[in-house]
C-alpha cells in the first residue's frame, strides 16, 4: 500500500479508502439496497483493510441515518485500533429527521450535525469532514465562515467537499484566502473509467488549488465489476434494485470488453483494472471502495500492485472518449498557435 500527500496538508493517506456506505441498511429505506453489514461483518472489514494497510476510512452521518457510523466508531474500539492512526472522514448536508432544521449547510445544521457525528463515531476529532453537496439557500461565504469557525473548534481537522461546481469550489477557496480561513483540502466526486465527466472542470480546477481527488464509485455503482454483460445482469447485484449512478450502458459494455482483455493479461479481474485506471489517473490521491464480504475487499486491495502501461491506457482512454464541451473545444483549437 502507498501513501499520498492530500494537497499541501503534508497528511498522508493510503492510495485506497474504505467506503461504509455498505454498513447498517437496517430499516434505513434505500441505504437497505446497498448493504446491511452488522458490527460482526463490519470488524472483519475493518480489520482486514487496517492490516493491508489502508489508514483512510470514509463515512457520511446520511449512510443508514447514522448506522454505518456508530457501527464504524465501535469497530475501532473493539480492534482496539489506536485513534492516531486512522483517518476519518464524515459529511453532513443530508436530511436525517423531520426536523426543519436538520438538514442542509446552515451553521445551525453543521455544528449540530458535527456534534452527533462524534457521539457515533466514539471520537473527539473528524480528521475530514465533507460538506456533502450544495444548499442552495445558504451564501458560500456563510458556509466557508461556518466550516472555519469549526476547525477552530478543535472537532475538525480538515475540510473538503462533495458535489459542487467548479466555479463555487474556486469562490470558496478565494473567499477563505481573502479572509484568512481554514479552506477546503480535498474533493470527493464521482469518477469511474465509464464517467469522466470530472476531466472537464473539476480536476483541472483541483490541481489549480493543489486540492485531493478521492473518487467515489470507481466501479460505477458496480458495473464494472465484471459481472454485468450484454447478456445478462449479475443475480442479487445491488444495481437491480438501485440503479445508481447513471451511466451510458451501451459504452460501458464497449469498455467491459476492453477491460476484460487487459485483466486476462494481468490474470487480473475486471473490477482490479478498472480501479487500477482511476488510481494512475492526474490527482487522484486516495480511491474509495466498498465492499460487502471480506473476499470483495481483498479483491479491490489486490488492485493496488497492477501497473497499466501506456498502451492499455491508451486503449481504456479510445472506448471511453470524453468528448471536449464548449469552450473546452474552442480552448483547445485557439490554443494551438502556442504549439
Amino acid at each position: 500500500m502507498k501513501y499520498n500527500y492530500v494537497g499541501e496538508t503534508g497528511l498522508m493517506v493510503s492510495e485506497l479508502c474504505l467506503g461504509t456506505m455498505t454498513f447498517g441498511g437496517q430499516n434505513a429505506g434505500v441505504w437497505e439496497n446497498i448493504g446491511k453489514l452488522q458490527q460482526a461483518e463490519v470488524n472483519g472489514l475493518i480489520k482486514g483493510a487496517i492490516e493491508a494497510g489502508i489508514n483512510f476510512i470514509d463515512t457520511a452521518n446520511i449512510y443508514s441515518f447514522g448506522q454505518s457510523e456508530q457501527l464504524l466508531g465501535q469497530a475501532l474500539l473493539d480492534l482496539a485500533i489506536p485513534r492516531d492512526q486512522v483517518v476519518i472522514a464524515t459529511k453532513v448536508l443530508g436530511r436525517m429527521d423531520a426536523h426543519p432544521n436538520s438538514a442542509g449547510l446552515s451553521r445551525y445544521h453543521i455544528f449540530h450535525s458535527v456534534d452527533a457525528s462524534l457521539k457515533r463515531l466514539q471520537t473527539d476529532y473528524i480528521d475530514i469532514l465533507y460538506v456533502h453537496g450544495v444548499d442552495p439557500k445558504i451564501a458560500i461565504e456563510q458556509i466557508v465562515h461556518t466550516l472555519h469557525d469549526l476547525v477552530c473548534t478543535g472537532k475538525v481537522r480538515y475540510i473538503a467537499i462533495c458535489n459542487w461546481s467548479a466555479w463555487m469550489v474556486a469562490t470558496a477557496q478565494e473567499i477563505a484566502k481573502r479572509h484568512g480561513w481554514h479552506h477546503f483540502i480535498g474533493l470527493q466526486y464521482y469518477y469511474s473509467a465509464v464517467s469522466r465527466d470530472i476531466e472537464h472542470e473539476i480536476v483541472p480546477m483541483a490541481q489549480h488549488y493543489k486540492l485531493g481527488i478521492f473518487p467515489w464509485s470507481p466501479l460505477a455503482g458496480g458495473f464494472l465489476t465484471g459481472k454485468f454483460t450484454r447478456e445478462q445482469s449479475a443475480v442479487g447485484a445491488r444495481r437491480d434494485t438501485f440503479d445508481f449512478p447513471p451511466i451510458d450502458k451501451a459504452k460501458a459494455f464497449d469498455l467491459i470488453d476492453v477491460l476484460q482483455g487487459i485483466a486476462q493479461i494481468h490474470e487480473a479481474t475486471v473490477a482490479q483494472i478498472a480501479l487500477a485506471w482511476v488510481r494512475h489517473q492526474p490527482g487522484v490521491t486516495s480511491t474509495i471502495i466498498g465492499a460487502k464480504t471480506t473476499a470483495q475487499l481483498q479483491d479491490n486491495i489486490a488492485s493496488t500492485q497492477i501497473q497499466l502501461t501506456s498502451e492499455e491506457l491508451s486503449k481504456i482512454d479510445a472506448v471511453s472518449p470524453l468528448p471536449l464541451l464548449y469552450p473546452g473545444w474552442m480552448v483547445k483549437r485557439q490554443s494551438e498557435y502556442r504549439g
